[in-house]
Order: C-alpha cells, then structure tokens, then sequence
C-alpha cells in the first residue's frame, strides 16, 4: 500500500517546535511519508538560519523556500505572502502531496494554504477557532480554517467554534495543543546546563521575555518596546530575551532590545532563536514570563508559571489561571504581582501531552475530499 505524503509547510522558529512533535510522530508511521518544506525566517541569517537546526534533528527538507524580504514595513510583508505563493506553486507541484499540513496564523501559512486549495490539495490545518483580537493573524487564522478540510483545535470551545463557521463536525478534532508534548517529552535541561549553554546566569529573579509586533494596532512600536524596556530596568530582573517575529515593525523592536542588552550584559541577554528545548527549559527556570506571545497563554501553565501578558496581542484566547493582563503602562505593577504569585495548582486548559498521536491517527485514515460544503448551524 502507498503510504500518504504528508507535506509540512513551516516558516518559523516557534511554529517548528509546535510541530516538531507531530513530524516525529509521522516519521515514526508505517502508513504516512513525511515531506517537509522550510521558508521565511528559517532561511534567513537575521533571524538564526534556524533550518540547519530542523537538519540537526533529523529531518529532511525537501525544499526551501526564500521568500523573506527583508524590510521593515507592512509592503514588505505582502510581497514576502506573494513571493511564498508563487514558489509554493512549484515546490507542491513538484511533491504532490496528498495534505498539506499547516499550523497557525501567520502570512507564510496563508500562502501555504492559498497554493494548496488552489491546487486542489487537502489542507489540514493545526491551532483553527482561536481569537487573537490584536494581530492580523485573526483573520489569516479564519481564512486558513475557511480553505482546510481537516481540523485540529487545542480545545473543545476552538472546535465548536470551527463548526460555527460551516465546517463539517466529522473532520474537526479536539486534539489539544502539540506544544505540550513537548514539555511531556522532552529530557528539559537543569539550571546550571542552561547556564552554560547560553553563557548567562539566571541570578536571584529572572524572566523569560519575548514581545512581536502588535500588526493590528496603530500606536508607535518604537515608543511601546522603550516603555516597556524602562519597565523591565526598574524591576531588577535577569532577563533572556528572544527576537521578534519578522512582522512589521519587528525588526524596530529587536534592534531596541539588543541595543538594551549592550547596557549590561550580566544582566540582560538576547538570543535570536533559542530552539524548542532550550526555550522550554528557560520557561521552566526562571520565575516569570513577560511579553505577548502564544507560548506564555499556552505552554507556561504547565510550568506553573506566571505570565505578564502585555497588551491586546493575545486578546481573545482562552487562558489558564497564570496569566495576569495589563496595558504597557501597567507592566511594572503586573510584575510585581506575578513575583509574587501563587503558582500552585495551575491546570493547563490546553491537553494532556498526548497530540501528536492523536494527530497522526487521524491523518492516516481520514478520508479526503476537496469538496467543501458549508454546512448551516442546527
């Protein structure tokens, strides 16, 4: 029997150790054939070349795509979205899958996406029904759902809220959220090997901080990181930052976050890709987490950590009892409240660890069909 090609499209860091999980866990099936295609920042030097590190764990890429153009401006990301369809034409023409397999909400998975319908292939699509009110990456999100045929939400309110949209039922699976087996797999690494790894001591207090652009939001991303870097000073943390996606205005704030570091590098510490085990591992030493990423509403409640979610970026998703909201003027007072904060008995809304499995089951028996119907509400 053929085995079922299964293409993954993938363009970021983060994105990768979400679906780092499920790639094993097809590699490992008799009845799935693993392509994986690699784009956008993980081709590109600013942002770690981070394909040499999907190399490093075993996979194959079957092709890249470069696609990144290299600006800081809402044009340049349109023309990025452009020129990853345009090679994603060739690249899947070429493969022939039988799913396209893509996770999340951001332009490269549009195009993924877009390419794929358009080429009359199967989408399965990973993380649909969430509400991000604040980035652009809402309505990306809802776009992709509107284009897959197979769905797998992170809880039972994202699936219903996917048959809410037209979706057949049959092919919408509450399958948890793949990020979490990771941190049920993975052999984290202690402290002092962290320590060493990064050549930074975690001292006394310490955070976990990773901020992206607000692409929904009008105000001035130069003057909200240095309010928010002002904050941080003040709060006397240790504190390991990550880089910004390559949104619009990323770049302006990874330029004002190195240029922070610079000022006292015992301290403070950036590192432009830190990889799934080593980001986790921070996640789980130090004592809080700041920023507005996906990763501090779905992974930290494992850890049991508090999280400072800075803005309306995360607006929307449904959180566990960790995390504490402000607006950039209030961070100073977040923090001081999540240094303080019970951290015990936090249940992870988000799954059991157990993702991956479920995903590559459904994977290898659904049936597939191109043909959508839009199915009314009861």
């Amino acid at each position: 029997m053929l085995k079922r090609k299964i293409c993954v499209v993938t363009g970021t860091r983060a994105e990768y150790g979400l679906f780092y999980p499920i790639l094993k866990e097809i590699q490992k099936s008799s009845n799935l054939e693993l392509q994986l295609v690699v784009s956008t920042m993980h081709l590109s030097s600013e942002f770690g070349l981070t394909y040499k590190q999907i190399e490093e764990d075993g996979f194959i890429i079957d092709d890249k795509i470069e696609n990144l153009i290299s600006a800081d401006s809402k044009s340049a990301i349109a023309k990025s979205t452009g020129l990853a369809t345009i090679l994603l034409s060739d690249s899947l023409t070429r493969l022939n899958p039988d799913i396209v397999l893509v996770l999340g909400d951001r332009y490269e998975t549009f195009a993924a996406a877009s390419t794929a319908m358009l080429l009359n292939i199967p989408i399965a699509h990973i993380h649909g029904g969430e509400i991000t009110q604040g980035a652009v990456d809402e309505q990306i999100r809802h776009a992709v759902t509107k284009m897959s045929q197979i769905h797998f939400t992170s809880t039972e309110t994202y699936r219903n809220r996917v048959i809410q949209m037209g979706e057949n039922k049959a092919n919408v699976f509450n399958v948890g959220a793949p990020g979490i087996d990771n941190i049920a797999n993975l052999k984290l690494l202690t402290k002092k090997e962290l320590e060493e790894e990064l050549d930074w001591v975690f001292g006394d207090k310490s955070a976990l901080f990773t901020y992206h652009p607000v692409t929904l939001d009008i105000s001035n991303a130069e003057e909200d990181i240095v309010d928010i870097l002002k904050t941080i000073k003040e709060a006397n943390l240790n504190v390991l930052f990550t880089y910004a996606n390559a949104d619009d205005s990323g770049r302006i704030i990874n330029s004002k976050i190195e240029l922070f570091c610079q000022e006292n590098p015992k301290k403070y510490k950036i590192v432009k890709s830190l990889g799934q085990l080593k980001y986790l591992s921070t996640m789980k030493c130090v004592d809080i987490l700041i920023g507005n990423t996906s990763s501090g509403i779905i992974e930290a409640a494992s850890f049991s950590k508090p999280v400072v979610n800075i803005g309306d970026r995360q607006k929307g998703r449904l959180q566990s009892e960790n995390i504490i909201n402000c607006e950039i003027e209030a961070v100073s007072l977040a923090v001081k409240e999540a240094l303080s904060f019970d951290n015990t008995n936090i249940v992870n809304i988000y799954g059991d660890g157990k993702t991956a499995v479920k995903v590559v089951s459904i994977l290898e028996t659904i049936a597939l069909n191109t043909v959508k119907v839009f199915v009314d509400k009861d």
